[in-house]
């Protein structure tokens, strides 16, 4: 284990050092003070509008990251639904066979369900009219 001695010089120099910026702490103090008066902007607006700024570059990069994360999560189960697609024997299990419609005949259809020619009034009650 080694000792370390001190002379008293060293001691005085720590000492001096101390007692210097104690009182340029105190002698700064003030001015410090005077910023909320002198330009309340540097004080309290500057950090305010940087933490707001700040906060949202830093919120757009968070979010940014889980897009990212979920892109790649995407294309890996993309990856996956094609390997699986490729290596059936009999060809792609569950292919997408898309239905050829039109408008018109969706038209027809939905012209067949609901009837607009034959329809009743129904008058719908009041809530002041029901008690």
């Amino acid at each position: 284990m080694t000792t370390v001695h001190m002379s008293t010089d060293q001691h005085k120099k720590i000492d001096n050092q101390a007692a210097s910026s104690s009182i340029r702490f105190q002698q700064e103090a003030p001015k410090f003070k005077r910023w909320g008066r002198k330009s309340p902007f540097i004080r309290y607006g500057l950090p305010m509008i940087s933490l707001t700024v700040l906060g949202a570059l830093g919120l757009g990069h968070l979010l940014q990251g889980s897009k990212d994360i979920a892109k790649v999560k995407d294309d890996q189960e993309w990856e996956i639904i094609e390997t699986r697609k490729s290596l059936s024997r009999t060809g792609p299990v569950d292919a997408y066979k898309p239905k050829k419609i039109s408008l018109e005949e969706e038209l027809k259809a939905l012209q067949q369900k609901v009837d607009i020619e034959n329809y009743e009034y129904k008058k719908i009650p009041r809530p002041k009219e029901s008690k």
